[in-house]
């Protein structure tokens, strides 16, 4: 296979690179910053903006398979940098994909996409788009996997994949965010502390992008859709920060707040960020809010049958591998 990543230097597209390499294939990583360490790996790296059209069709000449796993990941900032970035973006790259013929086109999505603040327990394929986005991130995200969904053609075979929460060594955002949180006591259980959650650990959900590349081709069972990606047993979300934090010498999370009370704060204070024009992100939004107090566990069942979605490392190891990371 001769394959392009796009944010190849990032964590998921750093595990789907390795997971390309591992099989002796043929690796193009595009990412805008440099990645001398992928280099040493004998990637071809280019550096491009998903914003640079003509850069990105140069790049991309060649591939027979595109892995769009580049994004603007976050809960904030402003509106047109998210859909510049995820929406033009994505839609420069099916251009190229077109313009040069490749095959195939696997987009890395998110769950977010369909999360409206409310619970989605073993949520299937049917889940529709949220009507109303709590973030600029899911919104584009959603905008972005609808464009991508709609280029499955017979000349160019596309599957959107929606990891979720993915963590594991290398992760710069979910652990050590929460960590950050809890050293500086301002992490509080949002909700009852029941909610459940799937969580992704980072090879599965590379291997995920190559199981489905594998056997996408025009009339494939899983082309033209999303699949939610996971692990196959959910955790409950905050005994399991409690158990990170354990292992980092950290006390478990004593403060509550009820999920309306962070909703509220998380409104007031994405107001007066606006206003005021804050650097950085408020501590507290409605998306974060609704996400730490709410249950989203995914079935995979669709991903198992279309594609053959596997988990290879287990929710057990995956955590141990992460924890032994931190050192």
């Amino acid at each position: 296979m001769k394959a392009v990543v796009t944010g190849g230097g990032g964590f998921l597209g750093r595990a789907i690179v390795e997971g390309l390499l591992a099989r002796g294939d043929e690796v193009t990583s595009i990412s805008r910053g440099a990645y001398p360490e992928l280099q040493a790996l004998g990637v071809r790296t280019v550096r491009a903006d998903l914003a640079d059209a003509g850069a990105l069709r140069a790049a991309i000449a060649g591939a027979d398979t595109v892995f769009h796993a580049a994004a603007k990941a976050g809960v904030w900032g402003p509106r047109d940098e998210y859909f510049r970035t995820n929406v033009e973006g994505t839609r420069h790259v099916i251009e190229a994909c077109r313009a040069h013929g490749v095959p195939r086109l696997v987009y890395t999505s998110s769950p977010s996409v369909c999360f409206d603040g409310a619970d989605h327990v073993n949520a299937g394929n049917d889940l529709p788009y949220a009507r109303r986005f709590l973030a600029h991130y899911p919104a584009s995200k959603a905008r972005a996997e609808a464009l991508v969904l709609a280029a499955n053609s017979p000349e160019l075979a596309t599957c959107a994949l929606r990891p979720h929460l993915i963590f594991g060594p290398r992760d710069p955002h979910l652990v050590p965010r929460l960590l950050d949180r809890a050293k500086k006591g301002r992490l509080a259980i949002v909700g009852d502390g029941t909610n459940e959650v799937s969580l992704t650990y980072v090879d599965n959900a590379a291997n995920a992008h190559l199981q489905a590349a594998e056997s996408l081709a025009p009339g494939a069972r899983h082309a033209g859709k999303a699949y939610f990606i996971g692990q196959a047993q959910p955790v409950a979300l905050w005994t399991w920060i409690d158990e990170l934090l354990a292992s980092q010498g950290l006390g478990p999370v004593t403060r509550r707040v009820s999920a309306q009370t962070a909703r509220r704060v998380g409104a007031a204070l994405e107001l007066a960020w606006r206003a005021l024009h804050l650097p950085g992100e408020p501590p507290m939004t409605r998306f974060v809010a609704a996400q730490l107090s709410t249950s989203h566990t995914y079935d995979l069942a669709p991903a198992r049958d279309d594609f053959g979605y596997r988990e290879d490392v287990s929710l057990a190891e995956g955590t141990r591998r992460t924890l032994a990371s931190l050192g």
